[in-house]
């Protein structure tokens, strides 16, 4: 028997056999922040120590202005990660408290930049609450998002919010890639972070 008659035989097969019975679905994991009467199993200084021993990336999140608002938004953010390849997802985690978040959601799109070695003047500028984030920040509208694309950037994600999870005093984002690309030089460093200071 050729493929053609296996695959056949196998459709004939399926078209026969009985339907299979219903499967209930998992229950939805509960999603919620730590409570206050909820001890932490580590002391925060030592969790943040240790976990400084893991090198990040280092990148600028940023949104167009929403309606109402006069400039976009953006945040320096080193919790960034690709999440799957199909759908094509990426993740970052917000801090619960953040004065940015807001502004990103309402826009409901993102571009994640991913800063080059010589840009850590860049990520300072962007760390700082209060102030005008883009002064002097050369930047050109991503291409679906229209979210801003800051000049000289090893890397740019252009994405859509696709879901948002509760992660104890922070928030998961995923987003829905829609366009993505690199800077001009190919050869570019990334900006690192490691035990407090970039690399």
């Amino acid at each position: 028997m050729g493929h053609a008659g296996a695959a056949e035989a196998a459709v004939r097969y399926l078209r026969a056999a009985p339907a299979p019975e219903p499967v209930d679905a998992l229950p939805r994991p509960e999603l919620r922040c730590v409570r206050p009467d909820e001890r932490a199993p580590v002391d925060p200084a030592e969790f943040r120590r240790v976990l400084g021993n893991f090198a990040t990336g280092v990148t600028v999140i940023t949104a167009p202005a929403a309606e109402g608002e006069s400039s976009p938004a953006g945040f320096a953010c080193q919790s960034f990660s690709s999440l799957s390849l199909d759908p094509p997802l990426v993740c970052f985690m917000v801090g619960r408290t953040s004065a940015t978040w807001p502004r990103i959601a309402r826009a409901g799109v993102f571009c994640v930049n991913v800063l080059g070695a010589d840009q850590g003047g860049l990520c300072r500028a962007f760390a700082v609450s209060g102030a005008d984030k883009f002064a002097g920040v050369a930047h050109a509208p991503s291409p679906v998002s229209r979210a801003p694309r800051l000049t000289g950037a090893a890397a740019w994600i252009d994405c859509s919010v696709h879901a948002v999870h509760t992660g104890g005093d922070h928030l998961i984002v995923v987003g829905r890639v829609n366009a993505l690309g690199t800077g001009d030089d190919p050869g570019q460093a990334p900006l690192l972070f490691h035990r407090g200071r970039f690399l």
